[in-house]
């Protein structure tokens, strides 16, 4: 079973983990998923603003292939067959470089973005460019029907280009402002808590490594995030990574559990002070998905 939420949400209490164990509970899918084992858990901050947030696909000595590059089909939350598709166009670009010297070389890798561009992949992400920022700018209703109406009766031929140029860590509302979602508890039975859910996700780091979610400032997620926004990586991370807890004293600190992290990179994203790097940890350690 699979949930997406977009990171582009306002509410700051807003617990995207809840979220999907609330809408599991919904009558009509608890139907679906009474009976059912949960085997494996996992989270993954995904790429879905589609053709117009593509980044420059080359670099001296390498190119973007797949969901480095963006190439998820956000209006069928598809990316499969365009990651596989972008990857023999990359392997042809490099076989072509392969076969040259020095700045000729250099041209012919250049030109996997003139292959990308004259492939399927990209006539696909162009007819599906306005689904992504649509929803962003017009809402759940508005951006939902313009999207009906440019997938089911234009075929993605719309003569117009919607542009989201609002970074998803800018769009929270301070906490103060917002309504505090209620969650129902779980039931353990198709709902669970996220504690157990991690537990599932096989995660592993070695214990003794530093840390490997760089704060920029320390201080900040106290100082600033708490009293502005309530702290959102207590809820935004599906790992359980970040908590605000207090000492003998009754102050407030930030800990962060860092074995627990399933490298979503959620964090490195939604964080409204753009304060959390995501590097990668020593020794490979992280989630082992085995049936995903």
């Amino acid at each position: 079973v699979g949930f997406i939420v977009s990171l582009g949400y306002r509410n700051p209490h807003l617990d995207p983990f809840a979220e999907m164990q609330r809408w599991k509970q919904h009558p009509v899918i608890r139907e679906l998923l009474t009976g059912g084992e949960r085997i494996s858990y996992g989270a993954r901050a995904v790429n879905k603003g589609g053709l117009t947030s593509l980044p420059k696909l080359t670099f001296p000595g390498g190119v973007l292939v797949g969901c480095e590059a963006g190439f998820l089909n956000p209006a069928k939350i598809k990316g499969s067959h365009t990651a596989l598709k972008s990857g023999m166009l990359a392997a042809e670009a490099i076989f072509a470089a392969l076969a040259q010297d020095g700045a000729a070389a250099d041209a012919e890798l250049a030109r996997y973005e003139e292959r990308v561009r004259g492939s399927w992949v990209w006539d696909e992400l162009h007819r599906g460019r306005n689904f992504s920022a649509g929803l962003a700018k017009l809402g759940l209703y508005l951006g939902g029907a313009l999207a009906l109406v440019e997938q089911n009766l234009l075929g993605g031929r719309a003569p117009w280009t919607l542009h989201n140029r609002v970074e998803d860590h800018a769009r929270l509302r301070e906490a103060a402002d917002a309504p505090r979602p209620k969650y129902p508890r779980p039931d353990g039975v198709v709902a669970f808590d996220r504690s157990s859910s991690v537990f599932l996700s096989s995660t592993a780091h070695e214990e003794d490594q530093p840390c490997h979610l760089v704060l920029a400032d320390p201080g900040l997620p106290i100082a600033v995030n708490l009293p502005r926004y309530d702290e959102p990586a207590q809820r935004y991370c599906p790992a359980g990574v970040y908590e605000v807890v207090t000492d003998s004293r009754g102050a407030a600190r930030f800990r962060i559990n860092a074995t627990n992290c399933v490298h979503c990179k959620t964090c490195d994203l939604k964080d409204p002070a753009r304060n959390i790097t995501w590097v990668p940890p020593e020794g490979g350690g992280g989630p082992r998905y085995s049936g995903m």
